[in-house]
């Protein structure tokens, strides 16, 4: 283990002594925001300095069984040896346990997130895909056992979706999805085709994190136009004869969100205005991602609604993720929500650069 996460291990154990002093001071326990920060940060300290005093202790371990090999008593050097082997195992173990514990986390990555899906190049087949990829997200949802809900959606005269947003709510849903923010390229032949010729299209998808109503965005009621009209599609007689959906608009940057999901306007308005914190908060955020891409590359692309991210090509069964080059033959079950390799793939990824980094003492 190099030096410099050495030193920044010993740092956390001092850290995690002024953590527990912190935490017994009733002034600290007064104040019931501040004691919760400080209380999951020590929580995630005490469980490195853990491993870090396991990995210590299995270390003294082994410095002591390589002095008994070469005690020169041949009992004692037999079990000497199966100690060694043992106590480098457990290390091995011990310590990639602790560099991807060292590994930055995005505290975003346990949040509920909105998934919005919109056609792009294509036309009535880009729709179509869009609907495809958004039933692809729903199933994906479904075997995760969250919570799936349409807040907004804009059905195409063919079918599937000029534009849909999505809230999905279960366990660490925006750490599972951020990846597949970006451009998704589909190559097949369109129902509609009579030739048989394969067709390309594209659809653009956006997972923004939900963010806690302690910290979201804050905005001025001055700086919102509020919209009210009625909202299409079924929902029975009385959606569609009352202005019951909302659409709400951002002045100052342009952001607009939309709901029609509730027969109630005032819930309408509420989900609009959360979906559009979320959209400013991923503004502010692509903001700071662009700044810090311009000294660093980032590990799956700038973020940008216009990477091209992946490839879904149907004749020969087959998705490409581009990022980290990654190709699968089993595209119909991929479509039917087996999203697990892809994604576990492109998080495999992500942490292997940062472990990279850390190694080389960029973390430190």
């Amino acid at each position: 283990m190099k030096d410099q996460i050495r030193q920044r291990l010993d740092r956390l154990a001092l850290r995690l002594a002024e953590l527990d002093a912190a935490l017994a001071d009733p002034a600290v326990a007064s104040d019931a925001q501040r004691w919760r920060s400080l209380s999951r940060e020590q929580a995630d300290v005490a469980e490195l300095v853990d491993l870090w005093r396991r990995h210590q202790q299995r270390e003294s371990d082994l410095a002591e069984a390589r002095s008994l090999q070469d005690s020169g008593d041949t009992d004692m050097a037999a079990m000497a040896r199966d100690e060694i082997e043992q106590a480098q195992a457990d290390l091995a173990g011990l310590e990639s346990r602790l560099q991807h514990a060292l590994l930055p986390r995005d505290p975003d990555d346990a949040r509920n997130a909105f998934v919005e899906v919109r056609a792009g190049t294509g036309g009535d087949e880009s729709a179509l895909f869009a609907g495809d990829l958004t039933r692809m997200y729903m199933r994906f949802a479904e075997r995760q056992g969250w919570r799936c809900e349409v807040l907004s959606a804009n059905e195409s005269d063919l079918g599937g979706y000029k534009e849909i947003v999505l809230r999905l709510e279960g366990d660490g849903v925006y750490g599972r999805l951020k990846f597949e923010s970006g451009g998704h390229r589909v190559q097949r032949v369109p129902a509609t085709e009579s030739q048989g010729r394969i067709h390309t299209s594209a659809c653009t998808v956006a997972v923004l994190p939900e963010p806690d109503e302690a910290e979201e965005v804050q905005i001025n009621p001055a700086d919102l136009r509020i919209d009210t009209f009625r909202a299409s599609g079924a929902g029975g007689q009385h959606i569609n004869k009352t202005d019951s959906a909302v659409r709400v608009t951002h002045l100052p940057t342009g952001i607009v969100a939309e709901c029609q999901d509730d027969r109630s306007q005032h819930r309408n308005k509420a989900k609009a205005l959360a979906v559009l914190a979320a959209r400013i908060r991923d503004a502010e955020r692509a903001g700071r991602a662009a700044r810090e891409a311009a000294t660093r590359k980032s590990l799956v692309g700038t973020g940008d609604r216009s990477d091209r991210i992946r490839t879904y090509n149907f004749p020969q069964g087959r998705l490409t993720d581009h990022r980290i080059n990654l190709t699968l033959y089993k595209l119909g079950a991929i479509m039917d929500g087996d999203l697990g390799d892809v994604l576990a793939a492109l998080q495999a990824a992500q942490a292997a650069e940062q472990l990279a980094e850390l190694e080389a003492g960029g973390a430190a």
